[in-house]
Parts: C-alpha cells; sequence; structure tokens
C-alpha cells in the first residue's frame, strides 16, 4: 500500500504555534470567564502527553499484531485511493464515537480516558493530556479491520482524527459558523464535553463529526459556562498519579466490596455506580424483666 505521512508529527510546529498565541492571547486579553492557563496544569498536561507517546509506542506492538492477523485472514480489502480515503475516515469517525463513549460508560474503560477529563482548565494544553494505557482503544476498530481496512490506513485515519480535535479544546473560539457547528466537533460541543455539571456529562461524544451525537441522542449544544474537570477533582500535578489514579479507586472498591456480583458493578458498570442498598434488619432488644 501506498505510504501515508504521519500526520501527528508533522502536526507538531503548528501545535506549538497555536498554544503560544493562545497563551499571548490570554495574557494580552484575559477573560475572567475563561480559565486561561496555569503553569504547572499546563505543564503537567505537556507532560502526560510525551508519557503517552513513549507507552502508546509500546502498546502498538501487541496491537499492531493483532490487526496484522486478523488482516491477514480476511478476503476483503480496501485498497487505498483517492476516495477510498475520505470514507475510511468517516467509518473511523464513527467507531471513535462508539469507543469514545464507552470510555464514558464503563469504568474500567474510563479509568484510562479519565485522565483527559482531569484538568480543571480547558486550553490547548488539555488536548495533550492523554492517557497512558491506551490498550483499552483496539477492540473498538477491530471490524474496520475485519472488512479489508490496512492496520496502516487505520493509523491514519485514527492520527487526523487526533490532530483535528487538537484546535477544539480552546475557550478563545466562541461559536464558528452555523452549518458547521451542525455538522462537525467544535470547541463550543467540545466545551461542553468536559464539563463537570449533571446537564452536560457523557454528552458531545464525537471526534471529527458532531452528526454521530445527534443521531445517537448524546448531543447537548453548550448554554450555560461549562465548570471543566472531575465531579471528584484529583488535586495533584503527579503524572503517576494521574495516569493511575482510577485504577487505584477501582482496586480499593473491590477489597471493600461485599460480593462478587458488587467486584464485577465496580469494574464493568459505570464510574457512578453504586450497589443498591444492603437491607438492614434492625433488632430491638428485649426491655429486661424487673421480676426475673
Amino acid at each position: 500500500m501506498p505510504n501515508l505521512p504521519d500526520v501527528v508529527l508533522w502536526s507538531i510546529p503548528a501545535f506549538v504555534l497555536l498554544t503560544v498565541i493562545e497563551m499571548v492571547s490570554h495574557r494580552i486579553h484575559p477573560d475572567e470567564d475563561e480559565e486561561g492557563y496555569d503553569a504547572k496544569d499546563a505543564a503537567t498536561s505537556v507532560g502526560m502527553g510525551l508519557g503517552s507517546l513513549f507507552f502508546d509506542f509500546l502498546w502498538k506492538i501487541p496491537i499492531v499484531a493483532i490487526y496484522t492477523a486478523i488482516y491477514a485472514l480476511t478476503p476483503l480489502r480496501v485498497p487505498v485511493l483517492w476516495w477510498t480515503v475520505p470514507l475510511m475516515l468517516l467509518a473511523q469517525d464513527f467507531f471513535y464515537y462508539w469507543s469514545h463513549r464507552g470510555h464514558h460508560v464503563i469504568r474500567i474503560l474510563w479509568a484510562c480516558h479519565v485522565v483527559h477529563h482531569s484538568s480543571r482548565k480547558f486550553n490547548l494544553t488539555t488536548a495533550l493530556r492523554q492517557p497512558w494505557t491506551s490498550l483499552t482503544v483496539w477492540p473498538f476498530y477491530v471490524p474496520l479491520v475485519a472488512v479489508g481496512v490496512h492496520p496502516a490506513a487505520l493509523a491514519f485515519c485514527s492520527s487526523a482524527n487526533l490532530v483535528y480535535q487538537f484546535w477544539i479544546h480552546t475557550e478563545r473560539i466562541d461559536r464558528m459558523p452555523r452549518w458547521f457547528e451542525f455538522v462537525f466537533n467544535t470547541p463550543s460541543h467540545h466545551r461542553v464535553h468536559h464539563a463537570s455539571q449533571g446537564g452536560y456529562l457523557d454528552r458531545n461524544f464525537g471526534g471529527i463529526l458532531i452528526v454521530w451525537d445527534r443521531l445517537f441522542g448524546s448531543f447537548v449544544a453548550e448554554t450555560e459556562r461549562p465548570v471543566y474537570g472531575l465531579t471528584k477533582n484529583i488535586d495533584t500535578y503527579n503524572p503517576l498519579k494521574v495516569a493511575t489514579h482510577e485504577y487505584v479507586a477501582i482496586a480499593k472498591d473491590i477489597k471493600a466490596a461485599s460480593s462478587w456480583t458488587e467486584r464485577a458493578g465496580r469494574v464493568f458498570r459505570g464510574p457512578g455506580w453504586q450497589p443498591a442498598a444492603r437491607d438492614v434488619v434492625t433488632v430491638t432488644p428485649v426491655a429486661e424483666n424487673p421480676a426475673a
């Protein structure tokens, strides 16, 4: 198959330039209704991004082996042509939506993705705050490989999706044109996704397109000002703790669980799931018989 460019590598200069521009913009024109930048928070986000490059390289070894085996077994082949690449991008974005949604509603998957939501700021460095345990993502794209999409083409589409989402992590852009807001993911839609208040939770999962959210009932428009972060914030800038804190919480909950049903729920139900209240039998003590 033809060589496809490494879009993430080629985009790094643009990432740096846009981040500097955004930082300067916040400094020159601060807005009290925007979160802006915090040096420690931004450094943590950059550190998480650099760490993810290393760990993603490690995870790619088994993932590529699995994809290659599936691709070798299927008789189907999707050629890489000028008109098939947009179709593969569309299909990858569809499966990205379900992967992203799954990583919000299944706790063991959320333990990976929660890293990206752990900042209380929302700026371009937030886009770099990536997990170190992304091994949970690959199963969602097996159907694409099974129908003949080459693993390298899938990697290209995934990288393009990631690069697109960089610019939507900003408060400096209010709204895009109405037609654009209807079809594509935008800063306004993604601010909702990163918000922690009730009406915004688990909404707007789209990568490049927001139409998936409109189709599958997970879209919410931005109305009130978002409050960023987690429903229970972690208050740390330690990259290791940021990367692992939800796994630690799951382990503690499993240890404290009183049944295998509860243990399974702590792992595979939603992040906020709680077991049903246990029946409590209250025993009324018998009054002493003074004549006894």
